[in-house]
Parts: C-alpha cells; sequence; structure tokens
C-alpha cells in the first residue's frame, strides 16, 4: 500500500522510515488540502497533522483512500461524514500529551501572572524598572477546568500543586476523579462567575464552536485570566478583544487561535478563493491580540515536547500497523 505523511520535519523522519515495512511510505513536509490532493490520488493511507485540511473535496480526490491516521487527538480537521460516506477508516492519537499540554497550561499562566513576556523584554534592553510589572499570586486563587478528560484532570492534578482551588464544568462528569483529586463540578455560568482563571480543555466542534462568546465573558469575574490550549475556535476571538479592551478579564494564555493557519501563510490570502473561505474579521482579531502586552499566545505548541511527540510518532505507527493486520487501534470510525 502506498502511505504518505503530511506535515513532517526532517527529525520525524527516521522514527517513521521504517513504518508499516514492505509498503511504500513518502513525507511530505506541507499539509495536504482540496488543491494538492490529486496530486496524492494513489495514497491508500494517509497521515496528516492538524494544519491539514481533509475536507469532502479532499476525500474526493483520493480515490484510493483507505485510511487516515490522524497524528492528533482532535479530528476536527476531517470531515467525518465523508470519511463514514466511503468506509474510510479514522483513527487518532488519544493521550499523547495529557502532562506536557497541561505543564504549558501554567507556562501560559504564569507569563500572565507574572508578566514575564514584558519582563523579559525590558531587561534585555537594560531597563530594571519595575513600574508596570506587578503579578498576581496563584496561590487561594480558583481555577476553572472547562473539560475533565485527560488533560484537564493533569491540570488540576498541577492546579493544586500551586494550592489553588479548583471548580469544573464538564458534560460527563467524573465523580470518582472529583472526589480523590478533591474538586467540585459546578453549573457552567457559575464556574464563569467564580473562577480567578478559567482554563479551557475541550474538543473543537459544532457543539463548541466560539462557546466563549460576548455572553461567556459577561458572566466571568471581573479581572479573571482565560487559558486555551484546546482549539482556537472555541472562542469568538472579537468577544475575547471586547472584554480585554474593557477590562472585563485582565489577561489571557493562547496556544490555538481561530485563523491559525491562515496567519502562517498570509500570502494565500492574495488569492480570491482563499479570501472567500476564511474569515478576514477575525484574522485581523488574532493579530490584534499577537500585540497586546497582557496576552501571551505560543504557535499550538503546547505537545511539542520530545517525550510527547515520540508517544505521537510511536502511537501512529502502531495505528497504521494494526490496520494493515485487519485490527482497529484507536479508530473513531
Amino acid at each position: 500500500m502506498k502511505i504518505v505523511v503530511f506535515e513532517t520535519e526532517e527529525w520525524e523522519l527516521e522514527p517513521l522510515r521504517s513504518l508499516a515495512d514492505g509498503h511504500e511510505v513518502e513525507f511530505v513536509p506541507g499539509r495536504i488540502k482540496p488543491d494538492n490532493a490529486a496530486d496524492y490520488a494513489d495514497a491508500d493511507i494517509i497521515s496528516p497533522f492538524v494544519y491539514s485540511t481533509v475536507s469532502a473535496d479532499t476525500i474526493a480526490a483520493l480515490p484510493n483512500l483507505k485510511m487516515i491516521a490522524t497524528r492528533s487527538t482532535g479530528y476536527d480537521h476531517i470531515d467525518v461524514d465523508a470519511c463514514k460516506a466511503r468506509g474510510i477508516a479514522l483513527a487518532t492519537v488519544p493521550t499523547y500529551g495529557d502532562t506536557t499540554v497541561a505543564e504549558h497550561v501554567f507556562a501560559l499562566l504564569l507569563a500572565v501572572s507574572h508578566k514575564m513576556v514584558e519582563a523579559t523584554d525590558r531587561t534585555r534592553r537594560g531597563d530594571f524598572h519595575q513600574a508596570g510589572l506587578q503579578g498576581f499570586d496563584l496561590r487561594g486563587k480558583t481555577m476553572g477546568i472547562v473539560g475533565t478528560g485527560h488533560i484537564g484532570k493533569c491540570t488540576i492534578r498541577i492546579a493544586k500543586g500551586f494550592d489553588m482551588t479548583v471548580i469544573a464544568h464538564d458534560i460527563a462528569p467524573d465523580q470518582e476523579a472529583a472526589r480523590q483529586l478533591g474538586f467540585d463540578y459546578v453549573p457552567f455560568p457559575e464556574l464563569l462567575s467564580r473562577s480567578d482563571v478559567v482554563s479551557l480543555h475541550v474538543p473543537g466542534g459544532s457543539d463548541t464552536d466560539q462557546f466563549m462568546d460576548d455572553a461567556a465573558f459577561d458572566a466571568m469575574k471581573d479581572g479573571a485570566v482565560i487559558i486555551n490550549t484546546g482549539r482556537g475556535n472555541l472562542i469568538d476571538v472579537n468577544a475575547l478583544l471586547k472584554a480585554l479592551a474593557t477590562g472585563k478579564i485582565a489577561g489571557a494564555g493562547l496556544d490555538v487561535l481561530p485563523e491559525e493557519p491562515t496567519i502562517r501563510e498570509e500570502a494565500e490570502l492574495l488569492r480570491s478563493v482563499y479570501l472567500r473561505r476564511h474569515n478576514l474579521e477575525t484574522l485581523l482579531a488574532d493579530h490584534v491580540l499577537l500585540h497586546m502586552r497582557n496576552v501571551v499566545i505560543t504557535p499550538h505548541s503546547a505537545f511539542n515536547t520530545r517525550e510527547a511527540v515520540q508517544r505521537i510518532l510511536e502511537t501512529t505507527r502502531q495505528n497504521i500497523d494494526a490496520f494493515l493486520a485487519g485490527d482497529r487501534l484507536n479508530q473513531v470510525i
């Protein structure tokens, strides 16, 4: 079979080079998307990352496709209905970065709470003045965790280490975890109104698209901080800008943005088809956020530690090998 692995960097090739021995494997540095999918029409299996657009049009251009092995936990970049219609298997990497992403939550939070970016920039310029750099302690603050899956639970454990009070919201509460870790489930509006820090850990999709909107930010505690290491579309960035500009919330730590792939490849904005497919208002809001002093943004790198990436590569190989052997491993369809 022909296996095509997209969005690969040079250092990733060695762990995957012997992927599915006896089959042809091609590595592609770029993303797969509708306008280049036909170049890989002979692919039986593809392995994309989150920036690829595996839409119905992409899938239609791959007549031999039998499996998609995404190197991510989320799969909102893949048209599931199109896969089901064709009988294409879809496998994910369910638990590669629990601790990794949870640690990144606190990297962002500490950067905001101690104004680390501005303090570091000043010091590099030889400016040792303290004006405007006063932060706040995490100890004694209330942290609201939205989504208590693997990453959410790891985040709770770390929050407890900072001596924070933790409350949580989830559509499927894990009461045993709440008992063991020492947190309480509360309704979403109560979480927003009580939390000094809100951290988002829910998957992307139509049910959660922009659920942090004007009403949600209005319901938040004055001076709170929001952290998002989930999916960019969880937050209405225009609502976030308004909440930051009015001082309703004090800061934000973001590892994801809604128009993130667009920002990475802005030259494509010159193409009219691209203009029609992307929200330029949201793109502009993303750019404004990038330059705000009380906002810390990282380039969707929460997952990116040596250990986590190795787990991604190993699990992806296992998923493909299992499929080729006629078995199911980490398949969602």
